[in-house]
C-alpha cells in the first residue's frame, strides 16, 4: 500500500528546446495533483532552459510526476547541497532574514533570536552570502 503522507522535494530540471514552450510543469498540478514552487527559472522559448522546483504532494504522485517529466525529455539533476547553521557562531543579527525566500529563517518575536528551519530551506545559498560571521554554510551532499 502506498504511503499517503505529504512528500516534499527540491529538484533541478533541464529542458531541451523541444519542451521549453510546453506546459509540462503546469501539468504536474493538473494531472498529478502536485503543488510546486518555482525557486529559480531560466527558460526561453525555442531554447534550452533550467528550473529549480520545490514539489509537494503525495510520494506516489511525486514519482508519477517525475516519470512524466522524464518521458517528456526533461533531465532531472539532484540537489547536491544543503544549508546548515553553526549555532555557536550565529550572532542573531538578522542579516539573513530579508534574503530568505522560503521563510526558513525567521525572527522569534519574544526572544529576538533568529530561528532556522532546515525543512523549509531550499539551499539557494542567499543567506550564506550575507552572514557576517559565516554561521550559515553550504554543505555539499553525496
Amino acid at each position: 500500500m502506498a504511503d499517503k503522507t505529504t512528500f516534499n522535494k527540491i529538484i533541478h530540471l533541464s529542458f531541451p528546446s523541444t519542451v521549453s514552450g510546453r506546459p509540462v510543469i503546469c501539468n504536474l498540478g493538473k494531472i498529478y495533483n502536485l503543488s510546486f514552487n518555482i525557486l529559480k527559472a531560466d527558460i526561453n522559448p525555442r531554447l534550452e532552459g533550467s528550473m529549480t522546483l520545490e514539489i509537494i504532494g503525495l510520494e506516489e504522485d511525486y514519482h508519477k510526476g517525475i516519470n512524466y517529466l522524464k518521458e517528456n525529455g526533461i533531465r532531472l539533476i539532484p540537489v547536491t547541497q544543503k544549508i546548515s547553521r553553526d549555532e555557536d557562531s550565529c550572532m542573531h543579527c538578522g542579516m539573513c532574514l530579508s534574503m530568505c525566500p522560503t521563510g526558513a529563517l525567521s525572527l522569534d518575536a519574544e526572544t529576538r533570536i533568529v530561528v532556522f528551519d532546515p525543512d523549509k530551506c531550499t539551499a539557494c545559498g542567499l543567506c550564506t552570502k550575507v552572514c557576517p560571521v559565516r554561521a550559515m554554510e553550504i554543505d555539499p551532499q553525496d
